[in-house]
């Protein structure tokens, strides 16, 4: 027994590190609400469990700094001895809980029988069970209360037990960052537990019972030195940061640019711990080496939390006023349309059905109504349980006994939504953030997923929200969601639950920005920024600095234009030839023309455009600040790069004067006066130009409107009548394919799930000895076995034909008489025939029945007795030849008497 509680000198070094890091102030995660400074652990177990749990706390290293609470499934009319039972295995002292009793480290708690368990600020607390025993989940009870007083500190481990108790604890623990452990079912006396923890993805560790002490204390020895309260990224740390999204983006395809940094920081630090590493930027090496890893941060990120009426109160408000109201207001009844953005595992998205149900079956007078619910995740994982409808017995806890009769089947182990409540809601995997989203909605429901995305986006998805819905439609955010600034877009309903209305608003539509327009940009931006910072100088190259030096020094003036003059890229100085514009800014070459370079500039554009020719300009007047400039313009259109192609580059190129010596006095006027005569000659001679060129073009022109005056009279009354069309059919377009790729998912869902039953089907059928044939009710053959085709010659052709029009090797005329009596009597019938060679069956038919209770033809079964009746036969001869000798030994001993007398 020492040797379990003690671990020798390592252990000893050990436990008190993990105390240290424990009981360190800067353990705290996101405000927990308890003021103590240690991590408690909740150890949840059931049958099985004890044993467990005494391996588990004899590995415990002795003064850990850890508080433990168990809780199992105990009989709550038996006075339990767990506490004596679990003190052998540890030396820490082991107590069975009373009411308000504060936690303290190094300490063994133990939840006492017929009692719930929850704890606030670090003080337990026992409360009288709300639901029938057979029904209870205490383990579910106390890891929610616990992840919702510890956040990121809170620890949930799972080990032996029957049942799925302890999941949805797992859910809240995993939603608060905090982190679970569970044994491994190979371990386990009863894996159903551990089994169900770890298919539901909420595991972070799972190990043999003996081992998860060791791995909680490396877990918390390196938690605290990560963890630290909200406050601004150090820079060396969000370049880290950044380099993750980056890998995320590039690993799995999505953009984690747009959340909240805290809270992928938080994420972050919470697999570093698990992994026992200490440096973010040994972390984002450690992702870049292990793909696996991406896969598990990307879930880790989705935080895919959620339950059935979540926040019962709003449902109930939602259920008894909103639903009922909104009806009201449309009186014709018809088909209305819903979407559950972020629906995870599908429980939001099957509660609004289940609620809308609920509400029409008391609508009185009933109305023609019906709800196509669009629920959406960027878990595709999710998206298929959610498909499937299946969940754990323990949604018990949050779904009443009615809803669970009315709305779902009950399976041996789980729960399955009704064809009725499954039929509502078409899923199919969607990022919010990235791809566009469903219109002409009536409500719209994404609760607890804008508090992880930043306040930039959460203010861009209102507007989007708003043009999701039709007037007056409903918008359900969260408990911690708001609509924000977005108040000229939505109205509050009354009460504290976050429901808005939609409200009419002059807001133009083009203000509104689609997902595709602001995902891209914020990635490129964290693209560059990690990239300059991953960027590692290089050795200067002497060439490249010479090319750098001559372009610097001797290249001319050159400005890059679009085929409108738009400016792109300027090289060297023009500000010579170049000014901005008086006014809002214009950065066209036309409007910041120097005087003097305006109409030949033009000009010269306009014939490189349409000519696609380099235009050379020679010796124009500039005018500059106090004189003028000669300079000479070359207008050269762009045809590579392709990249450039289209572009027009104009370069402007000094013309230097020449130094003549000139005699004073009237020589000099006479010069000034003959340059003078010079540039009005040429400005008339290019002004001369430009008209002629006008003419043509406008001559061109007007045999060009000519000839398209007519058919754009023709075609006008059309496109105005067309136009209104198209407007209108637009947004019904653009939400019919975002309906048929949501269908299309859903079918091909169905598609494989079909063609592996069909698969199973076919299999079984042919692996058993009976001989089964499947009639419709027009007595047509619709399948059978290989056994079935040696007593009635059928091949696959058959498939389709009516059975009496089939050979059969069977001494039966009446078959096709009695199926037809087992169709309208509904009562099987049994009859042994005789066939050839001997042989005997066993024919029975029954009716065909589906899901629905609807009969759809009859199943054959003939079960070969030969040998049965060969047998028979024997024990009748037999039988028949004891008789004969009885009888004649019968006689002869009459006789004997008869002489005797």
């Amino acid at each position: 027994m020492k040797k379990n509680i003690s671990h020798g000198g390592r252990e000893q070094q050990r436990s008190a590190a993990v105390r240290k890091a424990a009981i360190s102030p800067t353990a705290q995660s996101k405000k927990p609400s308890s003021s103590h400074s240690f991590s408690i652990v909740g150890l949840g177990a059931s049958a099985g469990g004890l044993e467990a749990l005494e391996q588990f706390l004899a590995h415990v290293p002795k003064a850990c700094g850890i508080g433990f609470v168990v809780v199992q499934h105990l009989d709550p009319t038996h006075k339990g001895i767990l506490v004596e039972l679990l003190q052998r295995s540890t030396a820490m002292p082991v107590i069975q809980i009373k009411d308000r009793m504060k936690i303290e480290p190094d300490h063994v708690y133990v939840i006492p029988p017929n009692k719930d368990l929850s704890i606030l600020h670090g003080i337990l607390h026992l409360l009288e069970p709300a639901a029938p025993r057979g029904l209870r989940l205490p383990i579910d009870f106390f890891f929610r209360s616990l992840a919702d007083d510890q956040y990121g500190r809170s620890i949930g481990v799972i080990l032996s037990g029957m049942g799925s108790d302890g999941t949805l604890g797992l859910r809240a623990i995993k939603e608060k960052a905090g982190a679970v452990f569970v044994q491994t079912p190979g371990s386990a006396k009863f894996d159903s537990m551990p089994r169900m923890a770890i298919d539901s993805g909420l595991a972070d560790v799972v190990a043999p019972v003996e081992e998860l002490p060791d791995k909680i204390i490396d877990y918390l020895q390196h938690v605290p030195l990560l963890v630290r309260p909200d406050h601004e990224i150090a820079e060396k740390d969000q370049s880290a940061l950044e380099k993750v999204v980056i890998l995320l983006h590039a690993q799995t395809g999505h953009d984690f640019s747009l959340y909240k940094k805290s809270t992928i920081y938080r994420r972050i630090e919470r697999r570093m711990g698990l992994h026992q590493i200490t440096k973010i930027s040994d972390y984002v090496r450690y992702l870049r080496e292990n793909s696996q890893e991406s896969e598990l941060l990307f879930k880790e990120l989705l935080i895919g939390v959620t339950n059935f009426f979540r926040d019962p109160e709003v449902w109930e408000q939602f259920k008894n006023k909103v639903i009922p109201e909104f009806l009201a207001a449309r009186p014709n009844g018809g088909m209305l349309r819903a979407w559950t953005a972020g629906c995870s595992t599908g429980e939001e998205a099957y509660s609004l059905a289940i609620i809308f149900k609920e509400v029409l079956e008391e609508l009185k007078p009933a109305k023609n109504f019906s709800l196509q619910i669009f629920a959406t995740d960027l878990d595709k994982d999710a998206i298929d349980k959610a498909r499937a409808g299946i969940y754990p017995a323990n949604i018990s806890a949050d779904v009443s006994e009615e809803r669970l009769r009315r709305f779902f089947i009950k399976n041996e182990h789980d729960y399955s939504v009704k064809k009725e409540i499954r039929e509502m809601v078409i899923f199919a995997p969607q990022n919010l953030v990235m791809h566009p989203p469903f219109t002409r909605l009536d409500f719209v429901t994404c609760r607890n997923l804008l508090i992880y995305l930043d306040a930039g986006l959460q203010k861009k998805l209102m507007p989007l929200f708003h043009y999701s819905l039709n007037s007056g439609g409903i918008l359900l955010l969260g408990s911690a969601e708001t609509i924000g600034t977005a108040t000229d877009l939505f109205t509050p309903l009354a009460g504290k639950s976050r429901i808005y209305r939609r409200l009419d608003t002059s807001r133009q539509p083009n203000l509104i920005e689609f997902p595709s327009a602001f995902t891209r940009t914020r990635l490129d931006t964290v693209t560059a920024s990690s990239a300059q910072t991953a960027a590692t100088p290089q050795a200067p190259n002497l060439q490249s600095l010479a090319d750098q030096l001559l372009l610097q020094r001797y290249s001319p003036a050159a400005v890059l234009v679009t085929n409108e003059g738009d400016i792109l890229y300027v090289s060297g100085k023009t500000g010579k030839y170049l000014e901005p514009a008086a006014g809002k800014a214009n950065w066209n070459l036309f409007a910041m023309s120097r005087d003097g370079l305006g109409n030949a500039l033009s000009e010269a554009f306009r014939k490189a455009i349409r000519k696609k020719v380099v235009v050379v300009l020679k010796d124009i007047k500039v005018g500059t600040n106090g004189g003028t400039q000669t300079v000479d313009i070359t207008v050269q259109p762009v045809t590579s790069p392709e990249a450039l192609q289209g572009m027009v580059m104009v370069v402007f190129t000094d013309v230097s004067r020449q130094s003549v010596a000139q005699a004073p006095g009237s020589s000099e006027r006479t010069t000034i006066h003959n340059a003078q005569v010079t540039a009005m000659a040429q400005e008339l001679r290019q002004a001369h130009e430009d008209l002629q060129a006008t003419r043509n073009e406008m001559q061109t022109s007007q045999e060009e409107l000519k000839s398209t005056n007519e058919e754009l009279q023709s075609m006008n009354e059309e496109l105005q009548s067309t136009n209104e069309e198209l407007t209108t059919s637009k947004e019904e377009m653009q939400s019919m394919n975002e309906e048929l790729q949501t269908v299309n998912h859903e079918l091909q869902a169905k598609v494989d799930e079909l063609s592996r039953i069909s698969n199973d089907m076919k299999n079984l059928l042919n692996s058993t000895d009976i001989a089964t044939l499947f009639l419709d009710d027009a007595l047509l053959v619709r399948r059978f076995t290989t056994q079935t085709a040696k007593i009635i010659k059928l091949i696959a052709g058959d498939i389709g034909r009516s059975i009496t029009d089939i050979v059969s090797t069977l001494d039966y005329p009446g078959l096709a008489e009695d199926a037809q009596q087992v169709l309208k009597t509904l009562v099987f019938v049994e009859k042994q025939v005789s066939a050839r060679e001997g042989r005997w069956f066993t024919v029975r038919i029954m009716p065909y029945c589906t899901q629905e209770n609807r009969i759809d033809g009859v199943v054959i079964t003939f079960t070969d007795i030969t040998v049965a009746k060969n047998l028979e036969t024997a024990l009748r001869k037999a039988q028949s030849d004891l008789e004969k000798r009885f009888s004649n030994q019968t006689a002869e001993l009459g006789k004997a008497r008869n002489k005797a007398r």
